[in-house]
């Protein structure tokens, strides 16, 4: 019974001296006795000739016990006494001794150093039958076992989805959703596998968003979350399971997600809003699973995203403005989605960027304005709401991908738009700043986007103060040099563009072109046997165009340019064939 002062009495009124702790003697006997016993258990189960459960449970014990308590070596001994295959007999054996074994087998399985000669002892074959157990206790076992053994082992790993460990992994789930250790350990196994085809073929069979979308509901904190959402990534970027989830309810829930957690500061819900809405925006790069969610511009999962786009947290604008680029793919959702005013929420989010802002959300609000202004009815709405004039703002931008998108997104307003690319092609500053583009030297999209603006300006304006401020702005160089392009659409868009401007202003422009010693070019591309159609015809327009002016026209006769015309004569295309043939007709005259 204790005494003063924590004393302990072996009898009535006789103290003895306190009990002290063992110490490094007592430690290292202990340690010995241990390390004994380990070795006596390992020898009584290497000698077994027949896996008897009596003989076999003590011994396991101290199996056991020597792993749960984290002795030193004691996976590595395990391993290299030979028991394992006998392990493997007991678990196919399948008799009370299953579970014990599964145990020692998943501790075992901790040592990364004794995982192949697992799989040499068949263990994993032997594991695999048992995740058709009825006891929680064998499966969570199993469970970990296959996993720690087959970890980070790729050909393990196809050969367990070969032999149909995946429907057996959802089946647990569906049959003990309610048991997390057990649900954990069947997650982590997908989230390891959902990157192979296979599974993911597998997957796609067993209906299995409704299963990760019941355990993404009720997960108890953010690291479950978090698996959960990796699955869905890496099996979302299947295109048939991008549309199993849409119509599952994988957006909605999502959605529900990122409600709950907007205005949260805790990093881990932040992360969990950015994984969420990562998700959201890849599994709307599917035609199917996209048009399911846009939902005629009216379904839950389209105006949460539209939401994103007024949130003060950036990891959702960007994914909220990805997300209607995505909803922009084709015309009837970008008229339904202009008309329900979603432009003047994009703008508004652009212009909180345009001073030391997020460049991927620019970029992101950039792609998405440019989808949205493809239909031409879009366009005059644009225009008449003063879109090209509030995206003028981010001219300032020294990022090239924001310049790439704004370059791409204002040709694409002036296309087709007279007044759109009159209005711009008379505009000094953005003149400037293209042929500062124009010249990009490190960024060769910025350079292309610039001169295909540049081309578009002069083709869909069709404007004689257009022509001059594009020649005094010293652009047409620049159109001499796109019009040598390795890539056909600019090398067309070029000469489309210089032959109008030629014909809109000849005192000015035949000077320049003059100058520039562009006949010799074209005469190399209407020779050139590789040449294409499109580019030798437009050559042609430019030259038809150049023509009447007397001094080019006798430039174009000294340098014997009939005799590039008259092979085009008898070209396969006949509108070429006919452009040549009154082409040369006009020199010879």
């Amino acid at each position: 019974m204790p005494g003063p002062k924590g004393r302990v009495y072996t009898h009535a009124h006789t103290p003895t001296r306190a009990v002290r702790s063992p110490g490094r003697e007592e430690r290292e006997r202990v340690a010995m006795a241990d390390s004994e016993a380990l070795c006596v258990a390992l020898k009584a189960i290497s000698v077994s000739t027949e896996v008897i459960e009596e003989e076999l449970r003590p011994h396991l014990d101290i199996l056991l016990s020597s792993l749960l308590e984290k002795k030193k070596d004691a996976a590595v001994d395990i391993a290299k006494s030979g028991i394992l295959p006998t392990l493997a007999q007991a678990l196919r054996n399948n008799n009370q001794l299953s579970q014990q074994v599964a145990l020692v087998v998943a501790e075992v399985a901790r040592e990364a150093s004794v995982r192949e000669q697992c799989i040499q002892a068949g263990l994993v074959g032997a594991l695999v039958p048992h995740l058709q157990s009825k006891e929680q206790e064998m499966l969570l076992n199993t469970g970990r076992a296959i996993g720690r053994i087959c970890f980070d082992n790729a050909a393990q790993q196809e050969h367990l989805v070969q032999t149909g460990v995946i429907p057996l992994l959802v089946s647990i789930m569906q049959q003990y959703p309610e048991n997390d250790p057990l649900v954990n350990v069947c997650l982590l196994a997908l989230c390891n596998l959902a990157d192979m085809d296979s599974a993911r073929e597998a997957l796609a069979e067993l209906q299995v968003a409704g299963v990760l979308i019941l355990q993404l509901r009720r997960a108890p904190d953010a690291e479950r979350s978090h698996i959960i959402l990796e699955v869905l990534s890496s099996l979302g970027e299947s295109d048939l399971l991008k549309l199993q989830f849409a119509e599952s309810g994988v957006p909605e829930a999502l959605s529900e997600m990122v409600r709950g957690l907007q205005g949260s500061t805790d990093p881990h819900n932040l992360c969990s809003v950015k994984i969420a809405s990562n998700l959201m925006v890849s599994l709307l790069l599917g035609d199917e699973s996209m048009q399911q969610c846009f939902g005629e511009g009216t379904g839950m999962v389209y105006q949460d995203v539209l939401s994103w786009l007024q949130s003060s947290n950036t990891q959702l604008q960007l994914s909220g403005a990805l997300a209607i680029a995505n909803f922009a793919r084709n015309d009837s959702n970008c008229v339904k989605m202009l008309e329900r005013g979603v432009v003047p929420h994009i703008l508004n989010l652009l212009e909180q960027h345009v001073d030391e802002g997020d460049v991927s959300v620019q970029h992101a609000g950039l792609s998405a304005l440019r989808n949205l202004a493809i239909p031409a009815s879009n366009k005059v709405r644009m225009l008449e709401d003063g879109v090209t004039e509030r995206i003028k703002t981010l001219l300032r931008s020294d990022m090239p991908p924001v310049q790439f998108k704004l370059l791409g997104t204002l040709r694409m307003m002036v296309d087709g738009q007279e007044g759109a690319a009159t209005a711009l092609g008379k505009d000094q500053a953005l003149l400037q700043r293209i042929m500062e583009w124009c010249d990009a030297r490190d960024h060769a999209g910025v350079r292309g986007e610039a001169n295909r603006l540049l081309a578009a300006l002069l083709r869909y304006s069709r404007n004689a103060e257009v022509v001059r401020a594009v020649s005094k702005a010293d652009g047409v160089k620049h159109l001499i040099t796109m019009a040598t392009s390795e890539h056909v659409i600019m090398q067309n868009e070029a000469l489309v563009a210089l032959a109008i401007a030629a014909a809109i202003d000849k005192e000015c422009m035949h000077d320049t072109l003059r100058e520039a010693q562009l006949l010799p070019t074209l005469q190399k591309m209407l020779d050139d046997p590789q040449g294409a159609v499109e580019v030798k015809f437009s050559a042609l327009g430019l030259i038809c165009s150049l023509a009447q002016s007397s001094d080019m026209k006798e430039a174009m006769l000294s340098s014997n340019m009939k005799d590039s015309l008259r092979p085009l004569t008898e070209h396969a295309s006949a509108k070429l064939a006919s452009q040549a043939q009154a082409l040369l007709s006009m020199l010879e005259e």
